[in-house]
């Protein structure tokens, strides 16, 4: 949800736009869901095959809800006909028999046209059923500026997403639905005799990369959803998994190398830290109508934030980020290139912004109860909600005489809700 106050977030790092040669990119952190950093990330461009990544997202909820299994046998429709012969495809013939499993790594692997209409038409019946239901779980994922015209990617004027809900779709695909992953982060896929390689370079170069979708036309450029996981800094938490989506670059080698710098320099100059600890007690809320007389707030889950380790003040050139040695180089007032280490403390501070200071029982429901707001070195970096599963019984006539005695003679004060500190874990 979010927070009631107008805030403008800090970018956690500063990159020149004319550094970083693409139309439009965007760094995520999905397990603290800030943006590091982004240019153009809300203009509406063609996405190419990046828009298989829904196809295949909605293929595994179908896996997962139990209407369909990885070893169903599909049968190819006529409309894999309609596939040209310059598109990417598995050449499938009219009334093949193939596995969803197959299927699913023709559409990841190979980006096969022919792939995404198969699987489609057997999950919404017809193309465009299945298209309307890529538009409705866009919407759900808060994919405000996207609308899909057809599963493949092709060039539709009606077309197009953009580099900030790519990210999002692909947060979804890399969290919601792990097993995407299995086939992103493979190198080749055979079928009908054909060997395709992938076409994502840096699984060849970078381990810790398995996914997640390239994709181009003319109209698109080149462009890349790419996923990493690497260890976090602190043995406590997961392993830390980053999202860069770049699109229109110039070629295969600079979507690769313009994702694959930005996605460094995110691992390098940030870091993901414990904000709040599960469990942790956060505030307490006078309870009106109930035995209960104060409500304890407490953290549902563990929070994560992500911080910014760069400490210099002029805006980073993507270019001096040196790969090797993965540290900025800057020139120091003798000339002489020097690496800038990322810092190893974080001035970070949070507040609590309390949405609800009295609950009145009867009380059962879901309920934003605060607002946490956090800052780097004084500047906002990002908010997050404490919601709550609310359940408060109101006092039977017994306990509601008890407390209308109490109160007269004075031993009920007039409570107001309190916070307790936010120390970080």
């Amino acid at each position: 949800m979010a927070c009631s106050v107008s805030l403008t977030h800090a970018a956690l790092l500063n990159i020149l736009p004319e550094s970083v040669e693409a139309e439009a990119w965007i760094i995520l952190d999905p397990q603290s869901k800030q943006v590091i950093a982004e240019h153009n990330s809300h203009v509406q461009r063609a996405p190419a095959s990046l828009t298989k990544m829904m196809v295949a997202y909605i293929t595994l909820q179908e896996i997962h809800a139990g209407r369909l299994k990885m070893s169903d046998v599909l049968t190819a429709p006529h409309m894999v006909t309609s596939v040209m012969s310059d598109e990417s495809q598995m050449k499938l013939n009219v009334g093949e028999q193939i596995t969803v499993d197959c299927l699913l790594a023709g559409l990841i692997i190979m980006s096969a046209n022919d792939a995404a209409l198969t699987l489609g038409e057997h999950i919404s019946g017809s193309t465009p059923q299945f298209v309307a239901r890529m538009n409705q779980e866009a919407q759900k994922l808060g994919m405000k500026d996207t609308h899909f015209s057809n599963p493949s990617g092709i060039t539709m004027a009606d077309h197009y997403s953009t580099a900030h809900d790519l990210a999002l779709l692909s947060e979804a695909v890399a969290l919601q639905t792990p097993e995407y992953l299995t086939y992103s982060k493979q190198q080749s896929f055979a079928h009908a005799d054909i060997l395709h390689h992938a076409t994502n370079l840096l699984l060849q170069q970078d381990p810790s990369v398995d996914g997640l979708k390239t994709g181009f036309t003319k109209a698109a450029g080149y462009n890349l959803a790419l996923t990493a996981h690497r260890p976090a800094y602190h043995l406590n938490l997961q392993d830390r998994r980053l999202i860069v989506v770049v699109l229109g670059t110039k070629s295969a080698l600079k979507r690769a190398d313009v994702a694959h710098r930005l996605m460094n320099l995110a691992y390098s100059y940030t870091r993901d830290e414990l904000a709040i600890q599960n469990k942790q007690i956060l505030a307490e809320v006078p309870v009106i109508k109930s035995s209960l007389r104060m409500f304890t707030v407490e953290a549902q889950q563990p929070q994560l934030i992500t911080t910014s380790l760069y400490s210099h003040a002029n805006p980073i050139d993507l270019k001096s980020f040196d790969m090797p040695s993965q540290r900025i180089m800057l020139m120091d007032e003798n000339q002489v290139l020097q690496k800038l280490e990322p810092l190893t403390e974080t001035k970070v501070h949070m507040n609590i912004e309390m949405k609800q200071k009295k609950l009145i029982a009867p009380v059962e429901k879901v309920m934003q109860l605060a607002t946490i707001h956090v800052y780097q070195n004084d500047q906002f970096i990002t908010s997050f909600p404490i919601e709550e599963n609310v359940h408060i019984e109101e006092a039977n006539i017994f306990e509601r005489l008890m407390i209308w005695v109490k109160g007269l003679f004075g031993f009920i004060a007039d409570e107001s809700f309190k916070t307790y500190p936010l120390s970080r874990g």
